[in-house]
């Protein structure tokens, strides 16, 4: 599979949920990071090129709101390599207010951490 990021992602090094703003059922938690995606490990596969409305909790270093919403279209899923329970899937970011953008970025820039 090629890697066509633009940007490098980077590990997540705090623990952060990603629910379905909808139906509140938690999709999984964030792994990896960048302007313009993330990966997400989850407990089961997640179907390719599905659409998600996305709602993560924030903290108060990276916000004053308590939540964003936001949409990301999977992109590609497989098992992880360690752990066979575990899947991982990475999105790509589709739909985000600009503010939300601006909150979203400094997540990356205060959770992400260089490989």
């Amino acid at each position: 599979m090629a890697d066509k990021r633009i940007e490098k992602r980077k590990d997540f090094s705090y623990y952060m949920q990603l629910t379905d703003a909808t139906t509140q059922q938690l999709i999984g938690h964030l792994a990896d990071i960048s302007t313009g995606g993330f990966k997400l490990d989850s407990d089961g596969p997640i179907p390719l090129e599905k659409e998600y409305n996305f709602h993560l909790v924030l903290t108060p270093e990276v916000a004053a709101k308590p939540f964003m919403v936001f949409k990301a279209r999977s992109k590609w899923s497989q098992a992880d390599p360690i752990d066979p329970f575990v899947y991982n899937t990475g999105f790509h970011l589709i739909e985000m207010p600009p503010r939300d953008r601006d909150i979203f970025n400094r997540v990356v820039q205060q959770y992400g951490k260089r490989e």
